[in-house]
């Protein structure tokens, strides 16, 4: 009788500091109370079990025919295997015994190291990098000294403005990476007001717990980046529900704030085979970006307002080619654009990176860390080929990428195109110890220069 208690897994012994969870309420052990373990890794807890005896009981079974398996289906607990999610735990919170802080103030980064660093991977966009190295400073300072007096330091999120391709994704997973914090990158897109046709809106923070491996602590000081805002923009002219747009809006008021949000564990959306936990998200910092592809227009039909007739008057077409038109903006053209003042309010720190223009990308593809030219390198390096690239090429390959107008997207989709060749026949000849990218061959009036181990600066031309 005992061997076979011992085959049954016990819900209180666990070395990796996570607990069980009730198959029936779903309720973790901490609050439910000890477990009692079942075959196939399930667990019940005392309440829920004793909840079943008082229903048996209650419902006048004849314990007879209980006795008589011929007349009793049985449930197969194999089967419930398959149902069962694998993730049925989560990590307990430390146990506070006294007031801890989430961080060290000597641990943060100053905001000039953090631009430092961004400096090493991003191109250009100085202001937007000093700005959010300010932002993420002072709002890991607030996380660290919640607890130091009365006064209370506001939450920094930010909304980021800026064409596509200019970077405002990877400026965002950079940061996260050189802090080493949980990021959950998420589209407003996807979310609608109440899940239906796509996610629901607390879907955002069950990523960023996904992101730090179920730890809500570590998720409570991660960084939450909801990219294609502006499609939430209030639609105009419509009598239709708008469940994607403002809606959204006022379902996000509550996360960018800070409350208790309950979200599944090890999934993205709630069912009853999902364990559920509580995230705080007070020190969660939001950063939300969007393209905002009609709001210049919004910004020159303001600055066209001071137009008047007179000698003194402005020209209408004043601003139709100012390239920082976009830097201009103001709260009041966000609100044109429509996004609610709610929303906008609760993203104090608003600012715009510039459009990318031919030097900008020619220095992308070969000066960060991981530059597009430096990864094609390495991997023809593999093979023992060394690759170059002449200047005129690299001036053909971000003309070609302007005229795509989709930023710094378009070098690799650029890149990618004419590098296929290269890389499916370099392999075949082991005599080949050079390849140099020509702005013929980019241009394609010419072909790149093959280079034979052995023979200096003896070039081939190839088609």
């Amino acid at each position: 009788m005992s061997d076979e208690h011992n085959d049954h897994p016990k819900a209180t012994d666990e070395s990796d500091g996570s607990e069980k969870i009730c198959f029936l309420c779903r309720r973790p052990e901490s609050r439910a109370g000890s477990m009692i373990g079942l075959p196939n890794n399930i667990y019940i807890c005392t309440e829920c079990m004793q909840k079943s005896f008082d229903t048996m009981r209650n419902s006048n079974i004849n314990y007879n025919d209980l006795m008589n398996l011929q007349n009793v289906s049985m449930i197969d607990l194999s089967n419930l295997h398959d149902q069962i999610p694998k993730t049925q735990k989560i990590k307990k919170k430390a146990e506070k015994k006294e007031p801890a802080k989430a961080l060290d103030i000597k641990d943060i980064p100053a905001p000039h190291k953090i631009k430092a660093r961004l400096d090493e991977y991003v191109i250009g966009q100085d202001h937007a990098k000093k700005v959010i190295s300010v932002a993420v400073y002072n709002h890991y300072k607030r996380v660290a000294t919640e607890t130091m007096d009365e006064i209370e330091i506001e939450k920094s999120n930010m909304l980021m403005i800026g064409p596509t391709g200019s970077g405002k994704t990877y400026l965002v997973k950079t940061l996260a990476r050189l802090l080493d914090v949980p990021l959950a990158i998420t589209d407003a897109t996807s979310l609608t007001e109440a899940g239906y046709i796509g996610d629901d809106i607390e879907s955002v923070v069950s990523k960023l717990l996904l992101s730090a491996d179920n730890d809500v602590e570590k998720a409570e000081h991660g960084i939450i980046f909801i990219d294609e805002i502006d499609k939430l923009a209030k639609k105009r002219n419509t009598n239709q529900r708008d469940v994607s747009g403002e809606a959204v809006q006022q379902g996000l008021l509550k996360l960018l704030e800070g409350s208790d949000v309950e979200v599944p564990v090890g999934a993205t959306s709630k069912n009853a085979m999902v364990p559920l936990t509580t995230v705080n998200t007070r020190n969660i910092l939001f950063i939300c970006g969007g393209a905002f592809p009609e709001l210049e227009n919004v910004i020159k039909e303001r600055l066209n307002e001071q137009s008047s007739i007179g000698f003194r008057a402005d020209l209408k077409d004043k601003y139709d080619d100012d390239p920082d038109l976009l830097s201009k903006v103001t709260v009041e053209d966000v609100k044109t654009f429509g996004m609610i003042p709610e929303f906008i309010g609760r993203l104090p720190i608003i600012f715009t990176l510039n459009g990318l223009d031919k030097g900008m990308l020619i220095q992308i593809l070969r000066e960060p860390k991981n530059a597009i030219l430096k990864q094609y390198q390495k991997l023809l390096f593999l093979d023992e080929v060394k690759l170059d690239f002449e200047e005129g090429a690299l001036e053909a390959i971000a003309d070609k990428a302007l005229e795509k107008k989709t930023g710094a997207r378009a070098l690799r989709a650029i890149l990618e195109e004419y590098m296929l060749d290269i890389m499916y026949e370099i392999p075949k000849d082991d005599n080949i110890g050079q390849v140099v990218i020509t702005k013929e061959y980019i241009e394609q009036s010419g072909g790149p220069k093959i280079i034979l181990r052995g023979q200096e600066q003896k070039c081939i031309s190839a088609h």
